[in-house]
């Protein structure tokens, strides 16, 4: 890469992680932004939010976290755009912050991946319980579990165009059910009876459970969005991500707005939230298959749930992914082991492959706690550590910009997010906010301390980390006239440049 032109700025913070192989095109880069968000949140997730909160809440809480996701994304967007290195958004948080804060940041959302690929394991054992009960869960998780190693060990391009080809699948479906969620709506079900708004009506909707149910339906939204803001850790390994990532970016808001409001929507129409094994400590089933089986066609429940099976392979394929590169960018910065950053031939991370995946071991515990009760305690994990990391982007944000004026570099930024400063810091203030409230649920009726646990251990746990690192290490927060704002950076002119020597065939 090379640096923007101007005056060198004193570098306090220049990584190098450039070294991974550039091989994911437009065509996957575009498809895995929509494979990293469209999956066990969506497919199980909407489930448990209908349980717990009834339809308003699911979609209004969807909406809000929608809107989010979105002002993170183009946040997140401007920063890879022009500084495309694998860890991304942590990366950038230890650079344009403070390096305590980077390592806090990056150890938590490494965890959020690990765990992510346990909770896809263990959504295995749940939706295979739709067809029996007499298959040990833990085998299933182990059989796909071998698969997403392979899958991620191999190359990159493998894990590109496995992820490519799932990820369609999951938007076809989605597709579908739109057009059999409505269908059913109007009367082709297996009651040949007209829905309407009736669900929304029947005695404990619209808000189920009042202020409790609806601040629950938070944690699970964000969960469901999750996967979102990791399309940017590609960057390291995509081919010409300034122009390949804001084109990723500008696609978030249509994404969101059919394939998470539109389902919601109908999910509140179709399904009643006190429908039968909706979730439960031991079971859960997915709103998508049970809208498939009311339109009465032979095997269409299980078409669905077969379907949603590949998805979570997909999801578990890129939290995996992402979680690996994770572990190698901070093993590249010195904030872990050397070992981790060790590439293959192929330019794989393949030891923080491996290390990634022994975590979700935790997944064979679901056959002494219960499938739908560990599902639910990791979601919530999840959840809270996804909000975590985009108050900590939309931190970032803001100083990076400040940094980019102080230096006057703004105009080398080959994507510009056109909500700043506005856009940031509401995504800050609302992150917080729900931080604090989603947990509602665990105090009332009674105290549950386990619940507790998992919805607010990853605050302390971060803290700890930040403060440990920052004392130990004797960090401090970058001083913007200090920033470094040139290594491994794509400015407008560089892109001009390389589309340039394109077009005459690499001559120039």
């Amino acid at each position: 890469m090379s640096a923007p032109m101007g005056k060198k700025a004193h570098i306090d913070y220049a990584p190098t992680t450039d070294r991974l192989r550039r091989s994911l095109s437009a065509r996957q880069v575009q498809m895995i932004a929509i494979g990293g968000t469209i999956g066990t949140g969506l497919f199980l997730g909407t489930g448990k939010s209908l349980a717990t909160g009834g339809p308003a809440s699911l979609l209004i809480a969807y909406l809000i976290v929608g809107g989010i996701v979105f002002l993170t994304m183009l946040s997140l967007g401007e920063m890879a755009a022009f500084i495309p290195v694998a860890g991304s958004f942590c990366t950038f948080a230890g650079r344009f912050v403070d390096d305590a804060f980077g390592f806090a940041l990056t150890w938590n959302y490494w965890f959020n991946d690990a765990v992510s690929v346990a909770t896809d394991l263990v959504a295995l054992q749940i939706l295979l319980q739709y067809w029996t009960d007499n298959f040990p869960g833990w085998a299933i998780s182990l059989i796909f579990w071998v698969v997403l190693i392979a899958a991620n060990i191999v190359t990159v391009a493998v894990y590109g165009e496995l992820e490519y080809w799932l990820s369609l699948l999951k938007v076809v479906t989605i597709i579908i059910f739109m057009i059999l969620g409505i269908v059913v709506n109007c009367g082709g079900n297996t009651d040949h009876h007209y829905i309407g708004g009736e669900n929304w009506r029947i005695p404990g909707a619209p808000f189920h459970d009042g202020i409790g149910g609806f601040a629950s339906v938070f944690v699970t939204a964000a969960f469901a969005y999750g996967g979102t803001e990791s399309i940017a850790i590609t960057a390291g390994e995509t081919k010409n991500p300034a122009k390949n990532l804001p084109r990723v970016v500008k696609n978030v808001f249509w994404r969101i707005l059919i394939f998470f409001i539109i389902s919601v929507i109908l999910i509140g129409l179709d399904i009643p939230y006190n429908y039968p094994r909706l979730s439960s400590k031991t079971v859960a089933t997915s709103p998508f298959t049970l809208v498939f089986k009311k339109t009465g066609a032979a095997g269409a429940g299980s078409f669905m749930n077969a379907v949603i099976m590949t998805s979570v392979l997909s999801a578990g394929n890129h939290a995996l992914f992402a979680g690996a590169r994770l572990l190698y960018s901070l093993a590249a910065q010195g904030h872990a082991p050397k070992v981790f950053a060790r590439l293959n031939r192929k330019q794989v991370p393949w030891i923080a492959v491996l290390t990634t995946s022994i975590v979700s071991v935790v997944c064979f515990g679901s056959s002494y706690i219960g499938a739908g009760q560990l599902w639910n305690w990791l979601q919530n994990l999840v959840g809270v550590s996804n909000m975590l990391c985009w108050t900590a982007i939309g931190i970032t944000s803001v100083r990076f910009r400040a940094a980019m004026e102080a230096q006057h570099k703004t105009h080398l930024l080959p994507f510009k997010n056109w909500t700043y400063p506005y856009g940031p810091w509401l995504c800050i203030v609302l992150n917080i906010i729900l931080i604090l409230v989603q947990g509602w649920s665990c105090f009332s009726p009674e105290f549950d301390a386990v619940s507790f646990v998992s919805y607010y251990v990853e605050l302390p746990l971060m803290l700890v980390m930040y403060v440990g690192w920052k004392v130990w290490k004797k960090t401090k927060v970058v001083k913007l006239e200090r920033m470094d704002l040139e290594t491994d950076t794509q400015s407008v002119d560089e892109v001009v440049l390389q589309k340039f020597r394109n077009q005459i065939g690499g001559k120039a």
